[in-house]
């Protein structure tokens, strides 16, 4: 597995991405919107612009997809990390059990002192304060791109809709251009047989303006074939960025279900770790301290995180980011196949609960 870079510069970076995308995404909308009623939008030249600058950010939001990816698996490594730490508190000291020799009391005191003391908690702690933050930039991320995915969609619909009556249109001068043709030709099958000289020259006339009529609407069928096929181009370009918000929208909902599960996960370990009817310890912990996670924290305030439920929970949101994330998703084989609590003795006994991600 290779090594993550570190969280806070990960971070740094997908906020940059996420300003890039905000402002190119909010041009690229407006394009959407402005080409229905400039036909100067749809040049070649344009297009190829446009085209561009669409492809540029449409790679752009799969990068920061990505990014954000990285940081919520990264995260839910270093709860692993911890939790392995943790496990290694299962045993005793020597002087612990020195200890026990003469009073169990006393031993099983300063194993729950050693513990306690341990930096575990404040790790642990880091954790909240960064998945705080990550479920802010991906939440935020999905109101952005939810708000820009409805109005490009409905721009979108505009031009379809446009480009279809432009499609009625060249077929309506196609049987116009037929109408006349056939109506010249008739006319030109007339002259010499009936009539006069003057009535010949008269039908000549009809029929020459009947072809002159024609080749006018011919040329204008073809500027209108000409203008739907760039529009077309321009329909599967905009049809692609599009499709990448929704897609996009469908990522956040993902990372943000599995971030949600993975801090309900880091709070059982809190819980598990500090006697939290200790003055203080469970106050360190509120939703007003972490308000973008703070559905799974009231949850954990009322005593109603359950590590049972959550291993169940858990593995369906990791196979379901897996899938989305596979170069993300490895799992970490050394702390594989144990329960993610073991609360067959002392508070104190973590394990993992699953392969994890």
């Amino acid at each position: 597995m290779r090594k993550s870079p570190p969280f806070d510069s990960q971070y740094e970076a997908a906020v940059g991405l996420a300003e890039k995308i905000a402002a190119e995404g909010a041009y690229c909308v407006a394009c959407i919107s402005d080409f229905s009623t400039d036909e100067t939008q749809s040049a070649d030249e344009v297009f190829l612009e446009q085209n561009a600058r669409f492809q540029a950010d449409i790679a752009d939001g799969a990068a920061l997809d990505a990014l954000l990816a990285e940081l919520v698996f990264s995260l839910d490594r270093l709860t692993a990390e911890v939790s392995a730490d943790l496990d290694s508190f299962r045993g005793l000291t020597l002087r612990e059990k020195m200890a026990g020799w003469t009073s169990r009391q006393r031993m099983w005191r300063m194993y729950t002192e050693r513990v306690r003391e341990a930096p575990v908690v404040e790790r642990l702690l880091d954790l909240l304060t960064k998945s705080d933050a990550l479920a802010r930039l991906i939440a935020s991320q999905r109101v952005w791109i939810t708000e820009r995915h409805k109005a490009a969609e409905r721009g979108l619909v505009d031009i379809v809709e446009q480009r279809r009556r432009l499609v009625d249109s060249i077929d309506i001068a196609r049987l116009k251009m037929k109408e006349l043709n056939a109506k010249a030709l008739t006319t030109q099958g007339r002259i010499g047989v009936y009539g006069n000289r003057a009535h010949w020259e008269q039908m000549e006339a009809e029929r020459r303006a009947l072809k002159a009529e024609a080749e006018r609407i011919s040329a204008e069928e073809h500027e209108m074939r000409d203008d739907s096929q760039r529009r077309e181009h321009f329909i599967g370009l905009f049809q692609s960025f599009v499709d990448s918000l929704n897609g996009r929208i469908a990522a956040c909902n993902v990372l943000l279900r599995k971030l949600m599960i993975d801090v309900e996960e880091r709070l059982i370990i809190y819980q598990a770790q500090v006697d939290t009817d200790r003055p203080g310890m469970k106050m360190r912990i509120k939703p007003e301290f972490f308000p973008d996670i703070a559905a799974p924290i009231r949850l954990f305030e009322k005593g109603m995180l359950v590590a049972q439920d959550l291993e169940r929970r858990k593995s369906r949101a990791d196979l379901e980011a897996t899938g989305r994330f596979p170069a993300y998703g490895e799992p970490l084989p050394e702390a594989s196949g144990a329960p993610l609590i073991d609360t067959a003795r002392g508070s104190f006994r973590l394990r993992l609960p699953f392969p994890r991600s």
